[in-house]
């Protein structure tokens, strides 16, 4: 049966969909107390009809004829959902496993200063390309200077804080040296990648030049009143201490993906952190033993914030890893350390070829709860489909 919280009631145990329900039972009234932008809406109005009758579905029937079934309701695959992840995340898992070399990776994260946090939220897409490629040119330009060489490089962008704040940062996986012009391997240290304080000086010069540059072209209009006023703030924020670190991944160059999966399809809250849902109050986990109560609609704003341009990547590959081909420097790479042949997956997941066997072995094979036998698809559900455009008015 579909999982429905009923908000009705004083105070009720957190079922599986809460966050599901609380966008249905609150996402109306939200959408009409506030402006909020097309994506969020669209956003809002998939996840509310995230598994529900709205998007269609199958019915699965006792294959003993024991007379139960149950209808089990489409998914909206929406990127923001809570819901969605777990079935892309196992799929980029295992095709970046194939794909990985076998070195040693360093973990880099670059913070946008709060001084510039304003205008990421007046222009996203403006500011979160040139997050990315400020990072990149750090990291590839300290590969070059170092090493003489071209690292490999996966980057994703998170917003949010585990308090849902407001908080731009770039993760980065970067591998611990590189390929040279002439095919060698050029190690770094196993325990340093490149300096933090020459970081932190090169990622706030070039997100600074980029920024300005942007404006130049025309692309912060709206944003920004004049070039002025962005000198203002970009000065503003040079006097801070920009925050860059790194630290070495556990596990080997097999865990690099399986690790950096944990933050490529995150959204910015799960159902597994909220506690409690009722009419006046959401509260969930935070940081440690924290939590944090929100009233619905403010709850709602606050994940909504971190809700991306339309067609945005928000996982991006340099270097090395850059362009989906399996030829060329990446393959030369790989030679030049020691011949390994390719990191694939486990043959039962590489015959499935989409990730679907590691959500298989995650999920238990569906049984009906009356005899135990195993339910069977009997037929489809009239609906609108996963990608059916939603009303989101």
């Amino acid at each position: 049966m579909s999982l429905v919280l009923d908000l009705a009631t004083p105070r009720v145990q957190r079922p599986r969909s809460a966050l599901s329900a609380l966008f249905r039972e609150h996402g109306g009234a939200f959408r009409a107390a506030h402006a909020i932008s097309h994506d969020q809406r669209r956003a809002l109005g998939a996840m509310q009809a995230c598994r529900t009758a709205a998007l269609g579905g199958h019915l699965d029937v006792c294959s003993a004829a024991c007379g139960f079934s149950r209808p089990v309701y489409n998914s909206c695959r929406n990127r923001h959902c809570p819901a969605c992840q777990a079935r892309d995340q196992a799929k980029w898992i295992a095709a970046r496993q194939a794909r990985v070399l076998p070195t040693p990776h360093f973990h880099t994260v670059f913070t946008l200063p709060s001084e510039l946090r304003d205008l990421a939220r007046a222009a996203p897409r403006v500011v979160f390309a040139a997050m990315f490629g400020a990072s990149a040119a750090v990291l590839k330009g300290y590969a070059r200077r170092k090493l003489r060489a071209t690292p490999g490089i996966t980057a994703v962008l998170h917003t949010w804080t585990r308090t849902m704040a407001w908080h731009p940062h770039v993760h980065a996986v970067v591998t611990a040296g590189g390929l040279t012009d002439d095919g060698a391997w050029a190690e770094t240290s196993r325990r340093f990648l490149f300096p933090i304080a020459g970081m932190r000086r090169w990622w706030r010069t070039e997100l600074c030049r980029r920024l300005l540059r942007a404006f130049d072209n025309g692309e912060l209009e709206g944003a920004v009143p004049d070039r002025t006023s962005l000198r203002r703030t970009l000065r503003a924020a040079k006097r801070k201490t920009w925050v860059v670190y790194a630290k070495a991944p556990f596990g080997g160059a097999k865990h690099v993906f399986a690790y950096l999966g944990r933050y490529t399809h995150r959204v910015a809250i799960s159902d597994g952190r909220v506690l409690t849902v009722t009419r006046e109050a959401v509260t969930f986990r935070t940081r440690g033993a924290g939590v944090e109560t929100l009233t619905p609609s403010a709850f709602i704003g606050r994940f909504l914030q971190h809700v991306l341009p339309g067609r945005f990547r928000k996982i991006r590959h340099y270097g090395l890893y850059a362009g989906a081909g399996g030829h060329g420097p990446l393959d030369v790479a790989r030679a030049a350390l020691d011949g390994a042949p390719p990191l694939s997956p486990p043959p039962e997941e590489a015959d499935r070829g989409d990730g679907e066997a590691q959500v298989a072995r995650a999920e238990p094979p569906s049984c009906c709860p009356d005899c135990g036998c195993a339910l069977v698809r009997f037929t489809q559900l009239p609906g609108a489909g996963p990608s059916a455009t939603l009303d989101t008015s």
